[in-house]
């Protein structure tokens, strides 16, 4: 492996070696990413996989809070969406079909009947392009790929922008940016499965997690979005003051057996940049703060972790991670009375997410 660039000030650094090959043949590299913190993030341009992310608890000790792999051949191979960008469209769409202006698509059904996280080749299964991004007090990777018209049946050539930041007060911003030629539907995400205390260190039922929101959009028995925004108040989905995510996991509740846990849209209020969520790890003492300009957020526990081997031999299984994953509402082209995930000639889809870590 060789590196190709380096250091460029005692403040930030970024790195990047090439990492390894797809099957096709194509060159993939990994980007370290470091401010004068510590804090590293690692960034692959296959899938815009975060492959690592080092952190420190409340002594100073660093510890990777992403689950992954130790090489390309973990992200190559089938895997849980383990940090990458999900798109074109992020979480389900309803019998894979829509309609934009009367004409009707169909995606690709690849949930059952259902189209779900971009489809059988979705955004985390291409090399994206990728410029380094360097200031004096932040670093950053900029990937870029276009999507062709009719991909995975969706309309429109698609052309997207996805920056990773590290800013220097340990920050892991991602800003995303889109354009068609067509009308098209878009969700973008990323879905990065964190454990506070470090990845292999066992499950995520400790957390401490505040969602400040009592609303979410409810789901039939296939997670499929109903069209209805519910009250969650006093429900074990409620959020609202911190709760440990193992406290009420367990309940009788219909919605958390649809989901054999939580995998849940939760909708947040106010527009521009909010708080989505507050985590806790109450024993390192690690907090990550989630902000979006997004209007929902999906919590999911890893509830189909089933023995992935992951870094240094680490097995994770049933809820080893959770995801918050920052995002439109699912199913929202079959909801008109959701937020609109059109994007039309023109316009420019813009959206930012940070992921602020600190201890305590």
């Amino acid at each position: 492996m060789s590196i190709t660039s380096s250091s460029h000030a005692a403040s930030a650094a970024l790195e990047s070696i090439v990492w390894g090959k797809t099957d096709a043949g194509e060159e993939v590299k990994l980007f370290t990413l470091r401010n004068a913190n510590g804090m590293e993030a690692k960034i692959t341009n296959w899938g815009g996989f975060i492959t690592e992310l080092r952190v420190p608890d409340k002594n100073g000790k660093f510890a990777d809070v992403a689950l992954g792999f130790d090489s390309l051949e973990g992200y190559l191979a089938k895997n849980p969406f383990f940090g990458c960008i999900t798109g074109r469209y992020a979480n389900r769409i309803g019998n894979a079909k829509f309609k934009i202006d009367g004409a009707e698509y169909q995606v690709t059904a690849n949930s059952g009947k259902h189209h779900i996280h971009g489809g059988k080749l979705g955004f985390d299964k291409k090399v994206w392009a990728a410029k380094e991004l360097r200031d004096s007090d932040s670093v950053g990777v900029e990937l870029s790929y276009t999507s062709a018209d009719g991909e995975e049946g969706f309309p429109g050539t698609l052309k997207c922008i996805v920056i990773y930041t590290l800013t220097k007060d340990n920050g892991l911003q991602i800003d995303y940016k889109a354009t068609t030629d067509k009308p098209t539907v878009l969700n973008l995400t990323n879905h990065c499965y964190f454990n506070l205390a470090g990845e292999g260190s066992g499950d995520i039922l400790g957390h401490e997690l505040t969602i400040p929101t009592d609303q979410i959009t409810a789901t039939d028995d296939d997670l499929i979005t109903t069209g209805e925004i519910v009250s969650i108040k006093g429900t074990p989905l409620d959020f609202t003051t911190p709760h440990t995510i193992g406290e009420r996991i367990s309940a009788d509740f219909k919605p958390l057996i649809q989901g054999i846990g939580y995998d849940h849209n939760y909708v947040l209020s106010g527009s521009g940049m909010k708080l989505a969520a507050i985590v806790k790890d109450p024993t390192s003492g690690r907090v990550m703060t989630v902000r979006t300009t997004e209007p929902g957020v999906q919590l999911y526990t890893g509830n189909h972790l089933n023995g992935v081997k992951g870094k240094s031999g680490h097995i994770y299984a049933k809820r080893n991670g959770l995801c918050l994953e920052t995002q439109h509402y699912p199913d929202s082209p079959n909801h008109p009375n959701f937020p609109s995930v059109i994007l039309r000639p023109g316009e420019t889809f813009q959206s930012t997410t940070i992921y602020q870590f600190s201890a305590e």
